[in-house]
């Protein structure tokens, strides 16, 4: 055996033998101790635990607007994020190594001078003041105590004050400190410390109490930092004592004097200096959105709700948010700011936050799916609200999206595209004629106001719309009865097929209901009596506006992991829903009722004409009132853009907004795409064919 080994054969043991007397828990057999010694000495590095050898150190996860600078919210459990050595002042690395562990760079994971020095101090002193723990020993029950992979009775036993804990932490300090430089352990031990006040690792801590980044820590500030780390709850001076405090950066500058690594003056100075806290706190989740932008929050929501469907993130919800909090992701999402805060401007207009009436707002990007603005005139919050005022002025329930206690709104007449689109597809041409009625009975039996002897009944919403009708026309008026009549030609089965295949979710369990088992006697469906969101409107609308091609409503541009890798759950999901004619087809006669002719100039009057000349470019879409005028909806798209609004008081869907409400949402939507297309290049919709404009044709499909 070589004289290295034998010293490290003796380091081994006498850190053995004495870290027993040092906690005083109870005399280890001689044998017991030396057994220990041996094994760890021949136990290998790649024998230490996973999470020693590759750390699974917490680290906070960003969501930034699609600038990619602008920070919406962060997700910690604890709030961390790693930094690399050379970003951390190297005052700083001195201050911590004067503070915990001054003989860092002399000894091998356990010193042995310190467990003498410390034995001797308990011993006179009669009580346990000194535990000789090295900075790697410090690290290595950091790390156990906070994997996520041992559970909570483990991480407890990795740090509870024990003679076999306190061998396990020297076993394991040698062996680290025999495969890792000084450096990386160091770095390692800056990215794990907890320095109070919640801040965990020296990059949370640098902004928690100084707002600036490791790398610009004063000697004043890095001898404070370096002090907290022995008592980071009390000696915390944001949340604790702030004169605790200066007394251990007193204590941090000595030591610095000490190991010759600081001049007395230059001490002196920075202990005279005030702590000068300038304290920043990280947001955490969605409801910590900052306060002049509380509107994201509902888009924060509904991203949180997205990232929990991802299996990318996980195999369960829990795995997923546990992913989010502790993974260190940078997400850049879909919010536009400029897009949001002006389609905020335009819903605010029409109802406050305490109307009782509500106004969700969606703004797709066709050929993405990415959402460049939620908005809703509610505060985002969990602040209590007056007595039966359950969604106002404060809710976090996903008003825009859906979801949860929140099944949608009925959005009338703008579900006729669906019956349009399922009778291109069978072959039947935009200019397919009905002398359409005021009223028409139809063969699907209901029952109600609606019902004439027991089947459908409906009527047109005003009589001068009665007489000869296409599609062009029959869309852009909005005729009740020329569309109960085609979606009785096509099957109803077939247009509620179609919308789920653009996208509408059927979150009331009546309406899945009757999705899953009576589709084919469903013909009020043409009419919008399902419940749905802005949201589901507005991709499906976007759907169209790609020339059928649907993309998963997506919340983000990109996410990026810890080392910086691309997640591929971050790009679009889309795939063709329908035959690129087909939906070119109706985005012509989708041009009908917001005031925009068709390429073959078959409109002859619309529901909100004016649309067209507010947005100034070719424009589509289509308006959309329920019974009696509970709800009102406009969507209307471009090319490069969808937006839809709803009406509806989300607590009462009987109390009706009333018919007047109609041309106020569209002015709104109007506004919302020519602030957003501003700076667009004009783009006009590809005509469809004369086939499928004038012929009949078979079926098609978009598969």
């Amino acid at each position: 055996m070589t004289r290295a080994h034998l010293h490290k054969l003796m380091t081994v043991l006498m850190a053995g033998a004495l870290a027993g007397l040092v906690l005083a828990a109870a005399a280890l057999p001689a044998a017991l101790v030396f057994g220990i010694g041996f094994s760890a000495l021949a136990a290998p590095y790649s024998e230490l635990p996973n999470s020693l050898r590759t750390p699974p150190t917490a680290q906070r996860s960003n969501l930034y607007a699609n600038d990619g600078t602008t920070l919406i919210t962060s997700f910690y459990q604890e709030d961390r994020v790693d930094v690399p050595l050379a970003e951390v002042a190297p005052v700083m690395r001195q201050a911590i190594i004067a503070a915990e562990d001054a003989r860092f760079h002399e000894h091998s994971g356990v010193d042995v001078r310190g467990v003498v020095r410390a034995f001797t101090v308990n011993q006179r002193d009669g009580a346990t003041r000194q535990g000789a723990s090295t900075l790697t020993m410090q690290y290595v029950r950091n790390v156990l105590g906070s994997d996520p992979r041992l559970t909570e009775r483990q991480r407890r036993a990795a740090t509870e004050i024990t003679t076999a804990r306190k061998l396990q932490e020297m076993r394991y300090a040698l062996a680290l400190e025999r495969e890792l430089s000084k450096d990386e352990i160091l770095a390692r031990y800056l990215n794990i410390a907890y320095f109070g006040a919640g801040a965990y690792g020296v990059a949370a801590a640098s902004k928690r109490y100084f707002s600036k980044s490791p790398a610009d820590l004063t000697l004043a500030e890095s001898a404070l930092l370096a002090g907290l780390v022995q008592s980071p709850d009390t000696d915390d001076p944001i949340n604790g004592d702030a004169d605790a405090a200066l007394r251990r950066r007193a204590y941090v500058l000595d030591r610095l004097v000490e190991l010759g690594q600081l001049v007395a003056d230059e001490a002196a100075r920075a202990k005279a200096e005030p702590i000068n806290l300038r304290p920043s706190e990280t947001p955490n989740d969605c409801t910590a959105v900052p306060e002049a932008h509380n509107d994201w929050g509902f888009f924060c929501d509904w991203f949180t709700r997205w990232w929990n469907a991802q299996p990318a993130f996980g195999a369960t919800v829990d795995e997923r948010q546990l992913s989010l909090r502790r993974g260190g992701y940078s997400i850049v999402s879909s919010l536009d700011p400029a897009v949001q805060r002006a389609t905020t401007e335009q819903v605010r207009r029409l109802y406050g936050p305490n109307d009782r009436y509500a106004a969700p707002t969606a703004v797709v990007q066709p050929g993405t799916g990415r959402v460049l603005a939620m908005a809703v005139n509610r505060n985002y919050g969990v602040q209590a609200n007056p007595a039966g005022q359950k969604n106002r002025p404060n809710t976090v329930n996903q008003l825009v999206a859906g979801g949860g206690a929140i099944e949608g709104y009925q959005a009338g007449s703008t579900f006729k595209l669906f019956t349009m689109l399922a009778a291109l597809e069978s072959g039947l041409p935009l200019r397919t004629e009905f002398d359409a009625p005021d009223r028409i009975v139809t063969g699907y039996p209901v029952t109600g106001p609606t019902s004439c002897d027991g089947y459908w009944c409906p009527r047109n919403a005003n009589s001068s719309v009665d007489g000869r009708h296409t599609m062009w026309t029959a869309f852009g008026l909005s005729v009740n009865t020329y569309f109960a009549w085609l979606a009785e030609r096509v099957g109803a089965d077939r247009v509620v097929e179609m919308a789920e295949r653009l996208g509408i979710v059927f979150r009331s369990a009546d309406d899945a209901g009757l999705a899953r088992h009576g589709a084919r006697t469903w013909g009020p469906f043409t009419l919008g009596v399902s419940a749905t969101t802005p949201l589901d409107v507005a991709n499906a609308y976007a759907t169209v506006a790609a020339e059928g091609t649907w993309c998963a409503p997506l919340p983000v541009v990109s996410v990026t992991d810890a080392a910086g890798r691309p997640v591929a759950a971050a790009q679009p999901d889309c795939r063709q829903v329908v035959d690129p004619d087909v939906a070119r087809a109706a985005a012509d006669a989708a041009r009908c009722p917001v005031g925009d002719q068709s390429m073959y100039r078959q409109c002859a009057g619309g529901t909100a004409t004016d649309l067209h000349e507010k947005v100034g470019r070719p424009v589509a879409g289509k308006t959309g009132s329920s019974e009696r005028y509970a709800t009102e909806t406009v969507v209307a798209f471009t090319p490069q853009l969808a937006v839809a609004t709803m009406a509806t008081n989300p607590d009462d869907p009987r109390d009706a907004v009333g018919r007047a409400t109609q041309s106020r949402l569209v002015t709104a939507v109007g506004e919302v795409l020519a602030f957003t297309l501003r700076d667009e290049p004009v783009r006009d919709f590809v005509p469809p064919s004369e086939v499928t404009a004038f012929q009949p044709t078979g079926p098609r499909t978009g598969d």
